[in-house]
């Protein structure tokens, strides 16, 4: 009976705690922006001699870090504005601790953002870096050209992120049949390997039930098929490869 109330109670702090969490700071950083920004809102009405009565509405600091935010990111989507991040970040890299606080906040959100990048297609488990240890991958696509010529096998590319910053890490051709998919969706494998491994997704059994095979081919359907790159040219009753 205590362990059945006990279970029942921190089934409710699991529900209360993120959603208070999230709330206290939202409310937090919406009133921290006001007061930052605010007064300098106020000051700009006074300069053009305009009263700031019924200017200052709650938010306001918030609609204009939005506006910044994104004015920023008009910026740095042309040439010039690439230019001017690049010659910033060379200057914060040599500042020694802001440096080490710029370089690990922006892996970061790189690495929350990686989820939503489309390059990503699936998650799989491949035995890497050798045959008895698995690693998370995530497949990027079909290996094409010279070095599926070359395997003349079919082969995937698959990404394996470095823990806790996925960013980084190594890229690796594994043959098809060698590849065990997961049924975890790409922002739950990111969430594994940022978390050490400490935050694991639930599985779904019917989803479970659809991966038998050695991998899943609805990603991969619009590449290439392998059979397309090479064919086989019979010459003097022996038959060699050519690419196409």
């Amino acid at each position: 009976m205590k362990n059945r109330i006990r279970n029942i109670f921190i089934a409710g702090l699991l529900v209360i705690l993120p959603l208070s969490i999230t709330y206290f700071f939202l409310i937090f950083l919406f009133r921290k922006l006001d007061d930052i920004l605010a007064p300098t809102f106020k000051r700009l009405l006074l300069f053009f001699h305009i009263s700031s009565d019924g200017y200052l509405v709650p938010g306001l600091g918030l609609f204009t870090m939005l506006a910044v935010v994104f004015l920023v990111g008009l910026i740095t989507r042309n040439v010039v504005g690439k230019k001017m991040v690049e010659i910033g970040e060379r200057l914060v890299a040599k500042i020694p601790l802001v440096r080490s606080i710029y370089i690990g906040a922006k892996q970061f959100l790189e690495a929350v953002t990686l989820s939503n990048n489309n390059i990503f297609r699936q998650v799989a488990l491949v035995e890497y870096p050798r045959k008895g240890l698995y690693s998370i991958g995530f497949i990027t696509g079909t290996t094409e050209g010279e070095v599926q010529l070359r395997t003349e096998r079919q082969v995937i590319n698959v990404f394996i992120p470095t823990t806790p910053n996925p960013t980084s890490g190594m890229l690796v051709m594994v043959p098809q049949e060698e590849i065990i998919p997961l049924a975890m969706t790409v922002e739950e494998g990111i969430k594994f390997v940022i978390s050490w491994g400490v935050v694991v997704p639930k599985p779904d059994p019917e989803t479970l039930s659809g991966l038998s095979s050695p991998l899943v081919p609805s990603p991969l359907q619009s590449t290439t098929p392998y059979d397309n790159l090479t064919k086989e040219v019979k010459s003097d009753g022996k038959e060699t490869r050519e690419a196409i």
